[in-house]
């Protein structure tokens, strides 16, 4: 059956005359935030723990809003004779805002889950070049980003929950190694101090102790000889002393 001529239009007043008879709602912003729905694009925000400079979502991005600057660096074998490996360091990771039309690609093409949408949309600037967000703004957008919603209650858990995940699980490993080393390394230290400080007085407490023993053997010895020598020094003494005194049949003064 053709359609009915003026049928659209018909529709289209009927619309027209339904919101005509519905009150004015004024939006009260910014005294009272909207109400987004979920999954809102409002900015992107930027792990940067899992991003590997692949490159693929500056190439895929159709406005080249996005700019990334790395150099490589080698890291030593994981094991005694192994290769060395060389791995992209992320220097620069920037998206100019003024040029981003929100399509969402960069995000899509990730293969590591690095980049995220966030329902944040108050970043106005009234410098055009301050729409540039350099990596240090991007990895502040990544703590809105909501959780993702849950589809089904046996389905695996979202993507975004395993990268944050891992890379929370490797700088907490970090972070113990680190700690750990770091016990070492003072228990080390103290018992070095602890061994110097015995090493120190080791000489004194030697010293005192010779002392000792030396006061303990020449004690004995010293007591031994003035016993020894006490009668001879006596006999002596007595001898001398006989000589010097006159008997009992000796003159006195020259005397019968």
């Amino acid at each position: 059956m053709p359609p009915i001529p003026g049928s659209g239009l018909a529709k289209g007043l009927a619309v027209t005359l339904r919101t005509m008879t519905k009150r004015t709602v004024t939006a009260q912003y910014p005294d009272v935030q909207p109400e987004l729905p979920p999954r809102t694009r409002g900015v992107i925000g930027l792990f940067e723990e899992n991003c590997t400079v692949c490159m693929l979502c500056a190439r895929e991005c159709p406005d080249w809003c996005i700019y990334i600057d790395s150099h490589k660096e080698t890291v030593p074998p994981a094991a005694p004779g192994g290769r060395e490996r060389s791995r992209n360091v992320l220097d620069r990771f920037a998206i100019d805002f003024a040029l981003c039309m929100y399509c969402g690609i960069c995000i899509e093409v990730c293969p590591f889950d690095a980049l995220f949408w966030s329902p944040e949309f108050e970043y106005a600037e009234t410098d055009i070049h301050e729409l540039t967000h350099e990596r240090d703004k991007l990895r502040e957008w990544m703590w809105t980003v909501p959780e993702p919603p849950a589809l089904d209650p046996g389905s695996e858990e979202p993507k975004e929950f395993a990268a944050a995940r891992k890379t929370a699980d490797k700088l907490r490993a970090a972070e113990e190694a680190e700690a750990q080393r770091a016990a070492e390394e003072a228990e080390a230290r103290q018992a070095a101090e602890a061994q110097q400080a015995a090493g120190a007085q080791r000489p004194v407490e030697d010293q005192a102790a010779e002392g000792r023993r030396a006061g303990e053997d020449q004690t004995p010895e010293g007591r031994r000889a003035d016993e020894d020598q006490t009668p001879e020094g006596r006999q002596a003494d007595e001898d001398q002393g006989g000589e010097g005194r006159p008997g009992p049949g000796s003159d006195r003064g020259g005397q019968p």
